[in-house]
């Protein structure tokens, strides 16, 4: 059995949301791919937060191979983080190939001044190469971060993203667990004010991403 988890939003008492953990997982000989998600789904695909919260304060490797500040990279750009990784047979390709298309239909501009960044969830098999692989697929301009693990579950914890360490079953199937919410960061104040859900389609980022690139609820 998965295990299941609640996750708070952590931005205002009254106020609890369905945040998940996904469980994906695949088998070494990629035949076998399963990703089980549990818990509630949220009301509206895009969620306004009650109260904003700070970026995680985090220092990774990019694809490159260079230190990456995050706040100090990001600091007045909007920004859209992730945490999951590049063996994830369903959710996280569909997640960030939907931010994709959205960021495909921004003018230029916007383009050049958002930041989307990736932080593995499976930073042993995760390396610079593989992410700058993954990611050049989807968005070359998208950021891939991989460093110690239990950096990156700190950093994903302190915004209340759960991240477990990928598990190799006796069937060969690798798990890992990790949350399915992409923060996004108002470039106003630096701080996370939504949240897109698992179930935000490329349509609702197209729609978001104007509003949220000039600090405005979408």
């Amino acid at each position: 059995m998965r295990r299941r988890k609640l996750l708070l939003s952590a931005l205002g008492a009254a106020t609890a949301l369905g945040l998940t953990l996904t469980a994906c997982g695949s088998g070494d000989g990629g035949d076998k791919a399963v990703a089980e998600v549990s818990g509630g789904t949220a009301a509206k695909p895009i969620v306004t937060l009650d109260s904003p919260s700070e970026k995680p304060d985090l220092t990774l490797t990019d694809t490159d191979g260079k230190s990456y500040d995050l706040l100090e990279k990001t600091k007045g750009h909007p920004t859209l983080i992730y945490f999951g990784y590049t063996n994830c047979p369903d959710v996280c390709p569909t997640t960030m190939a939907n931010i994709a298309v959205a960021v495909k239909q921004l003018p230029q501009a916007e383009r050049d001044d958002l930041r989307v960044v990736f932080v593995t969830s499976d930073p042993e098999r995760d390396t610079p190469a593989q992410l700058k692989k993954w990611l050049g697929g989807i968005n070359k301009d998208f950021i891939g971060l991989t460093g110690p693990f239990n950096k990156i579950q700190q950093a994903a914890r302190s915004v209340n993203i759960g991240i477990e360490a990928p598990v190799k079953k006796k069937n060969g199937d690798v798990v890992s667990t990790h949350g399915a919410q992409v923060l996004l960061s108002s470039p106003k104040d630096d701080k996370i004010h939504w949240m897109g859900m698992q179930e935000a389609t490329s349509d609702n980022y197209t729609a978001a991403l104007p509003k949220i690139i000039k600090g405005q609820n979408p």
